[in-house]
């Protein structure tokens, strides 16, 4: 059986979390959908207001009785900082983070009885988070779609695991198989948090033309959007040095050659890209997508996601089983 103490912290059966992706790749569906296949589903809970956050927690909760994760960025909590008591407040099991210094809340949530788990792009920020209070530190290799770093998840993960142990640490960017899941243990990952995958399933709430283009992307085609730090200023108080990746939109290829006119027009690109997400128009501007787009072949519905990654990545540990020592 594929199982880690990771499943036995947090009362799943395999070591898979959904990554949040916000409110544009996540949903109620299906963060309860992966959970209910026996991994960790998660709800985005950045970029929603009060009323829909409490609506999405109440939702999962009614389609799952399985621990689920609600996920923050830390400058959207800047902002609005009663998202995170409003995830409390309604008893979600798992509060993960992503995008800067966790400060406090880790103490906040464990006083809620949730567990914490924070993404880091860093050997330094793994250990900062784990001082903190974290419970599982997600290690995000610059492969991965959204907002990511510049070290790769090959050589981020087995530093980050030396850093921090006993913590538990998820490997994250460039997985999308069972293969990449059994690549991740074997550098002592206790499991992984996938987000790309996730989209090109039935349940993910982006539209149907952003989940064919993720089945028809090659790899190459998820690039750094350097741009968006001209478009949008960047987040201090703690925030991490942070560039989005996404599939390639003449938007993106009209912009990051010009950088300097960005910057100029920022007000402008700043509501485009607003209602691009408010209007479900995402992947006009800027489809977040990591560079393991190049393995997914196929819209699946997330149960047999889970299913697969999980008798993939038993077959390649027992194929290591079987060399030579």
């Amino acid at each position: 059986m594929l199982r880690t103490p990771f499943c036995d912290l947090l009362g799943i059966q395999y070591p898979i979390m959904q990554a949040g992706m916000g409110p544009f790749g996540s949903s109620a569906a299906l963060a309860a959908a992966v959970s209910n296949a026996g991994a960790l589903g998660s709800l985005g809970g950045a970029l929603r207001t009060a009323e829909d956050l409490r609506g999405g927690i109440r939702k999962v909760q009614q389609l799952t009785g399985r621990p689920f994760a609600v996920n923050f960025t830390q400058p959207w909590l800047q902002g609005h900082p009663e998202s995170f008591d409003i995830a409390l407040e309604m008893g979600a099991p798992v509060i993960s983070l992503a995008l800067g210094d966790p400060a406090r809340l880790p103490e906040r949530a464990h006083a809620a009885g949730a567990l914490f788990i924070q993404q880091v792009h860093t050997v330094q920020q793994a250990r900062s988070a784990a001082e903190r209070g974290a419970d599982v530190i997600i290690a995000q290799g610059a492969e991965a779609g959204g907002f990511g770093g510049s070290i790769s998840t090959f050589v981020l993960v087995p530093q980050v695991v030396d850093a921090v142990t006993p913590l538990p640490v998820l490997a994250a960017g460039g997985i999308a198989d069972g293969r990449g899941v059994a690549a991740a243990i074997m550098l002592g990952a206790q499991g992984v948090n996938m987000g790309t995958r996730f989209l090109a399933s039935v349940e993910a709430s982006i539209s149907e033309s952003w989940k064919q283009s993720l089945v028809a992307a090659d790899s190459q085609d998820a690039v750094k959007v350097e741009v968006w730090d001209d478009i949008f200023a960047k987040p201090v108080n703690g925030a991490f040095d942070v560039v989005p990746r996404a599939l390639r939109t003449p938007f993106i290829n009209q912009w990051l050659t010009n950088r300097a006119q960005a910057g100029q027009q920022a007000a402008r690109l700043q509501e485009d890209i607003g209602a691009g997400i408010r209007e479900g128009r995402m992947e006009e501007y800027v489809p977040f997508t990591g560079q393991s787009a190049g393995l997914i072949g196929s819209v699946l519905p997330a149960a047999d996601i889970v299913e697969e990654l999980v008798a993939v990545a038993m077959a390649s540990l027992r194929r290591t089983g079987e060399l030579d020592a």
